[in-house]
């Protein structure tokens, strides 16, 4: 570029300059602060890492708008919400206290390097008491998430409860101690202080003699878990940390699979205090991958890697579609359900949320990866059904349209976007799902004598029973990631 050209461009750019200053409310100078943040870290949250066992966090964002469309407002609302933040099971203790007990037993008189603060770190469980439990301490503590997530919603959604009709308002929940609690504090925080006065809790059993009719179905002819079975925590990444860690620490012999519960150890010490030295112990990439082995157990365990988890999550969307169709008018306004997370992963997997094209590969991350369980399913995640009713625009036709949003993110379907706020239509939604969708009874092996369907939507208490605290502990039996 010669210099008449550049001259030219500068003598343009002076004309603007002073064109501007002559506009109202010119302070003489120009700034060069940027409006908008540049930096967009969400990637580099430890708690993006975690997978389902840390604090909860919002999805990342497609940049479509929370709040519903100018066009449109909410007339039903249906939930399904993971208890909130906890300590690690029962289960899992003797895999903690075994690595524990291996790393003390080193004697190391004077921790250095990575783990030097191990000179004065204590283990978080003060007692055994605590495991399973949510947890009520720290900035990330269940029972304050839960209460805060009802809160949030009661000013999102409070239009739909006709508070001085003086009608009862059910809710549902399965019936692990931990998850009663967060339907009761999302009551609270949603209803208020005296919500007990305003709503039913349903607490629908967990036993198998439920079939259909549960929010934590199961499907007995699902014995063929070869890969779930064997997915391994031996992996490079561990084995550097390991080596890592041996090298600073004279005497000291972990292994790969110590370094995997070291940072199952961490993930959960955020539950509880809030933050873990152990955090900072690992690299960046340690914990991509960590993150990467809760993607992989939720995936073939939980979710669309296990062909029958799609007929399990079959149960819950069948049943919202016809609350869906039904409308406000017949079936009511809101329907709050609060569960454990491998129960709302195969609903996703049933309506193809966050499904890959391909089966996760066990030997590498595939990046981008649409299966990130930091985003699908933290503790307290929650997926919600929006259904809209909506005004025309020069876009978009008057009539209902459905929304699905996961953990505060809408999440649109590829196939079904012609609404209002990239919305699917009613009609359109009901014919995707009901072609989508598996029959649980068939695909299961579902005996006869056992429920066929849910209907405990249709079919429930109206009394404030279980609406208070009571004495009776659940003990859960099965898979330590629920």
């Amino acid at each position: 570029m010669g210099p008449g050209k550049i001259a030219t461009l500068l003598g343009t750019a002076a004309v603007a300059a002073a064109s501007y200053s002559n506009r109202p409310g010119y302070t003489g100078r120009f700034t060069f602060a940027a409006p908008y943040d540049q930096s967009f870290l969400e990637g580099y949250s430890i708690l993006k890492h975690i997978g389902g066992l840390g604090p909860y966090s919002n999805r990342m964002s497609y940049g479509i708008g929370r709040d519903p469309p100018e066009s449109c407002a909410v007339d039903q609302v249906i939930m399904i919400k993971r208890h909130g933040e906890r300590y690690p099971q029962g289960s899992d203790s003797k895999y903690i206290e075994a690595v524990l007990e291996k790393l003390y037993g080193f004697d190391v008189e004077n921790w250095k390097g990575d783990l030097t603060f191990l000179n004065w770190w204590q283990y978080y469980v003060d007692d055994e008491g605590l495991y399973g439990l949510e947890t009520d301490s720290g900035p990330y503590n269940g029972l304050l998430t839960s209460y805060k997530h009802g809160a949030e919603y009661r000013v999102r959604y409070g239009h739909l409860w006709d508070q001085g009709s003086g009608k009862t308002v059910p809710m549902w929940t399965s019936e692990f101690e931990r998850v009663v609690q967060t339907a009761r504090k999302f009551g609270e925080g949603f209803f208020g202080w005296n919500y007990t006065d305003s709503v039913a809790l349903n607490v629908i059993s967990e036993s198998k003699k439920m079939g259909a009719n549960s929010l934590t179905p199961e499907c007995p002819g699902d014995n063929d878990r070869k890969t779930c079975d064997n997915l391994s925590q031996d992996l490079p990444a561990f084995r550097v940390a390991a080596e890592r860690f041996n090298k600073q620490n004279p005497g000291l012999d972990l292994n790969s699979t110590d370094v995997f519960q070291l940072m199952f150890i961490s993930a959960f010490e955020l539950n509880v205090r809030g933050n873990s030295d152990w955090t900072n112990a690992f690299t960046l990439d340690e914990w991509k991958w960590f993150g990467y082995t809760q993607d992989l157990q939720y995936y073939y365990c939980a979710g669309p890697g296990d062909p029958y988890y799609k007929a399990v999550g079959s149960v819950y969307a069948n049943a919202s579609l016809t609350l869906l169709n039904q409308g406000p008018e017949e079936a009511g306004s809101m329907y709050f359900n609060f569960a454990h997370d491998t129960n709302i992963t195969p609903i996703l997997a049933a309506l193809g949320i966050a499904s890959p094209n391909e089966d996760l590969p066990l030997d590498k991350i595939p990046f981008p990866s649409s299966y990130e369980s930091g985003n699908i399913i933290p503790m307290g995640g929650h997926l919600t059904l929006e259904r809209m009713s909506c005004n025309a625009t020069a876009a978009t036709e008057k009539g209902t349209y459905v929304r699905v949003v996961l953990n505060e993110a809408v999440v649109p379907f590829t196939s079904c976007q012609e609404g209002p706020g990239f919305s699917c239509s009613l009609a359109n939604y009901t014919n995707m799902v009901s072609k989508m969708l598996p029959d649980f009874a068939s695909e299961c092996k579902i005996k006869s004598s056992v429920p066929q369907h849910l209907s405990f939507w249709w079919d429930y208490n109206t009394t404030s029973t279980y609406n208070h605290q009571t004495a009776r502990y659940i003990p859960f039996q099965g898979d330590s990631f629920v």
